[in-house]
């Protein structure tokens, strides 16, 4: 994906010179970044007190919806688990992919009437994306609860012979049930010890049956051997069996808690069928929203700083420039020679160490004698 600069300057006879002069500057000797200009309607300007407020508000507002937009998109990546690579064809914005979006934007009159004041524009997508944020919440706890409800039951059934479910192993004649004196335990066998089980595992206590041994289940490391033998030298067989390095495990045949066991796993892992499509569905059509939101409050951003920076009336040319890492540098530089008249003392930051200045929620590296925004669009961090 790809970093776009949403710049603006003011418009000098007409907007379109100020961007005849940029486009000069920046393509059409040197070719340092492709251009679009960037369509904001005439909103409605209001007081400087409230603007001022406002360029505050915006920038928080922007880093909370940015926050959103990557919290939507990051959690669509773990929700679609081993289809990863198809993330980015499920991240669109108004059905198109972001660049296109981006590159083509046009202003939401439905969704963000432009007779509201700045204000109450800047509320509704406060108020929209907050809803997308505590839902995406709710959600995700519910399917992350379900998907690793199952993770541990398929852990269960997968691990080693040590600790994992033998409802699918065991059966109820390789057991010796309902007897008042006898038990059938289960014990752990390493491969290699095989042979020393068969000649020891009768002799291990008093009271073992003798030929009771069965092997029932082996993987690669073990084999799962069932014994029978009187209840009153459990504890005894237990101890001598550890000392041989065999294995018994704590488990007693119940047909009722096996049977629990395998509907639970079937009923997880129907449950969590059902509610991906639909949560896929959902992240698809928040994420568009989220991100559409996102870039109008840009556009509101380079409104009000321009206005603040420019002054009345209204009379400024947005730009968007999608830039690349190789031409940034220079970029800059071309930039900076172009608009350094607008503004004198970021003549004197520019090449400054970072520093805050007052009344601007910027520090110093990221503030330019022109209006400047950041758009990220790289949105996903694969771990």
């Amino acid at each position: 994906m790809t970093e776009f600069w949403l710049i603006s300057a003011p418009g000098e006879k007409t907007c379109q010179q100020t961007w005849d002069k940029m486009m000069q500057a920046t393509t059409r000797t040197n070719n340092l970044s492709t251009n679009h200009k960037f369509n904001i309607p005439d909103l409605k300007v209001g007081t400087l007190d409230v603007l001022v407020g406002l360029s505050d508000e915006l920038a928080k507002l922007d880093s909370f919806v940015e926050s959103v937009v990557k919290k939507v998109a990051q959690y669509m990546a773990d929700v679609l688990e081993d289809s990863r690579d198809k993330v980015q064809e499920n991240l669109l914005a108004n059905g198109v992919d972001l660049i296109t979006y981006i590159t083509r934007f046009q202003w939401d009159m439905a969704k963000y009437p432009i007779k509201q004041s700045l204000k109450n524009i800047s509320d509704i997508v406060s108020k929209q994306v907050t809803q997308i944020d505590n839902d995406l919440k709710a959600r995700a706890s519910a399917y992350n609860n379900l998907k690793g409800n199952l993770q541990n039951l398929e852990r269960k059934n997968a691990g080693s012979l040590l600790s994992r479910s033998l409802a699918d192993i065991v059966k109820k004649e390789d057991f010796v049930l309902d007897s008042e004196y006898l038990i059938t335990m289960i014990v752990v066998v390493p491969k290699t010890n095989y042979a020393d089980w068969q000649k020891t595992y009768e002799t291990l206590s008093e009271m073992v049956v003798p030929r009771s041994t069965n092997l029932l289940f082996e993987d690669n490391e073990s084999g799962l051997f069932s014994v029978t033998l009187f209840r009153k030298a459990i504890d005894d067989f237990r101890l001598k069996a550890r000392e041989n390095k065999f294995m018994v495990r704590d488990f007693q045949y119940n047909e009722e808690e096996m049977k629990a066991d395998k509907e639970e796993m079937t009923r997880l892992s129907t449950d969590k069928k059902k509610q991906f499509g639909p949560l896929v569905r959902w992240l698809k059509v928040n994420f568009s929203e989220a991100f559409i939101a996102w870039i109008h409050i840009k556009a509101l951003r380079v409104f009000v700083e321009s206005v603040l920076r420019y002054g009345l009336p209204v009379n400024f040319q947005a730009m968007l420039l999608q830039t690349n890492k190789k031409t940034m540098k220079k970029l800059r530089e071309v930039l900076y020679d172009l608009y350094k008249h607008l503004d004198s003392s970021a003549a004197a930051v520019i090449d400054q160490p970072a520093m805050d200045i007052p009344g601007l929620n910027l520090s110093a590296q990221e503030y330019y004698p022109y209006v400047y925004y950041k758009i990220d669009c790289n949105l996903l961090d694969f771990k």
